[in-house]
């Protein structure tokens, strides 16, 4: 197959100029506005507890420091998690965001999709949902997912391990 000068120098364009914009969606919006006018909380400042404990990708220091200050700002109380969950470490906070864990330091390290979670750690957050605790849960694709299987299949969800399209509302 003969491909045309024109055309090589277009495919180049695009990805010279596509690059930047994938490394791009891997950081925070540095201009992003967390203010909040009228904070919902001013008295009673729920517990926000984030967990970085489990190799996070993203944490409180990186792409969700927009979503962190916009809770603080909102009235929330945040703390970060750098321990394994106990029932002592999730009974004063209301809520618990994870996102992103890992079974290995890095993305790339082998064991990064093994299990993030011990098994006695999953039984404590089910729990603790099951007793009222608010849980957002972020997995993106694996090695994400793989290693937030463990804790998911505890609540009662499938991780598919992939992408999850829902064809009913997406093109």
């Amino acid at each position: 197959m003969f491909i045309r000068p024109a055309t090589s120098l277009l495919i180049y364009l695009l990805l010279f100029a596509l690059v930047p914009t994938a490394l791009a969606q891997q950081s925070a919006d540095p201009h992003f506005d967390a203010r909040v006018e009228k904070p919902t909380f001013t008295k009673n400042f729920p517990r926000v507890l984030f967990d970085e404990a489990h190799y996070n990708f993203d944490t409180t220091n990186n792409r969700y420091r927009p979503f962190a200050d916009l809770l603080f700002n909102d009235g929330y109380h945040i703390a970060v998690n750098r321990q394994q969950f106990t029932k002592t470490s999730l009974a004063t906070h209301k809520i618990l965001v994870i996102v992103n864990p890992l079974g290995g330091e890095d993305m790339d390290d082998e064991g990064a999709d093994g299990p993030a979670f011990t098994l006695a750690e999953c039984e404590v957050v089910s729990n603790w949902v099951r007793g009222g605790g608010a849980l957002l849960f972020i997995a993106d694709h694996t090695p994400f997912a793989s290693a937030a299987e463990i804790l998911a299949k505890q609540l009662g969800v499938d991780m598919s391990r992939s992408e999850t399209t829902d064809l009913a509302n997406a093109d």
